[in-house]
């Protein structure tokens, strides 16, 4: 069995396990045994389907994908730093890399103080050049820097991404608006965010497409606990506008979410609802329960 075929195998293996013990083997098997290049993951999807894992629930699954992720990371830098092509070594000849169409090369500049700069277009001494116009190029690059900045899939499949995710907004308002803009910078801040690695990968992976990426909101790109977070905070400060001299009513209109109970006097509390003014009841027994009106 090939090199690749063997990694598509435990790829598959990976995909299919149903629980964290099998995930943890699979993964020490891949940390243990495997050392890539661009073609291997290429072929083999093995850094997609390991990268979605850096968010999983498990500490030890999301630790060991991690660690993974940038040690194939390393490896495929240093293949293509160490790797001549064969014909400029029989030629003997220093080797050329063959440009693509969709970027131009760009000298990276290192580090300061050694430190490990996060993934971008800069650090993979790519530019994009492949819309023709100045705003949509730059566009498209900082779309690239949020999707690359912790993964580990190669530059052409990050750059083919960000050009159709540029593409996608540019269709959407039809040319290089503020509105446009606008919508660029909010997708880039929320690629990059450390706590939504999953929203990377999946429009790397291509489980996301880039027309609904585009139109998607801010609080849809979220995480579920990062949602969950903002209603918990959203309902908190409900509660603390309940202060003295609240206006009571009785009515039969409402029940108890908790104790299922109907109580006549309740706490009305008004409050902006997103484009709709509605009325909150709490009860006086159970505060925390909030009750919407039918």
């Amino acid at each position: 069995m090939s090199k690749a075929a063997e990694l598509k195998n435990h790829v598959k293996q990976l995909q299919n396990a149903s629980n964290n013990e099998d995930r943890v083997a699979i993964l020490t098997i891949l940390k243990r045994e495997f050392r890539v290049n661009e073609a291997l993951l290429r072929e083999s999807k093995a850094g997609l389907a390991v990268g979605k894992l850096r968010a999983h629930e498990s500490k030890e699954v999301s630790d060991l994908a991690k660690e993974i992720v940038k040690r194939w990371k390393n490896d495929v830098d240093k293949a293509k730093a160490a790797a001549p092509g064969p014909k400029a070594i029989l030629a003997g000849k220093p080797p050329v890399r063959k440009q693509s169409a969709l970027v131009t090369p760009v000298s990276a500049t290192p580090a300061p103080n050694g430190k490990v700069e996060v993934r971008s277009s800069r650090t993979d001494g790519v530019r994009i050049t492949a819309t023709g116009d100045n705003t949509r190029d730059r566009c498209a690059d900082l779309i690239y820097d949020g999707l690359a900045c912790d993964s580990g899939a190669p530059v052409d499949l990050i750059t083919n991404r960000a050009l159709a995710v540029e593409k996608a907004v540019f269709t959407l308002f039809g040319g290089t608006t503020p509105e446009y803009k606008g919508k660029i910078r909010s997708l880039f801040v929320n690629l990059k965010d450390k706590a939504n690695p999953s929203l990377r990968e999946s429009i790397v992976s291509g489980d996301l497409s880039p027309e609904k990426f585009s139109k998607m909101t801010s609080e849809e790109m979220m995480t579920e606990e990062r949602r969950s977070a903002d209603q918990k905070i959203k309902e908190e400060n409900l509660f603390k506008s309940l202060g003295a001299g609240e206006q009571e009513a009785e009515t039969e209109g409402f029940q108890c979410g908790r104790c299922k109970q109907a109580s006549r006097l309740f706490i009305l509390a008004w409050h902006r609802v997103e484009r709709l003014g509605s009325a909150s009841a709490v009860t006086v027994k159970h505060r925390r329960e909030v009750l919407m009106s039918r």
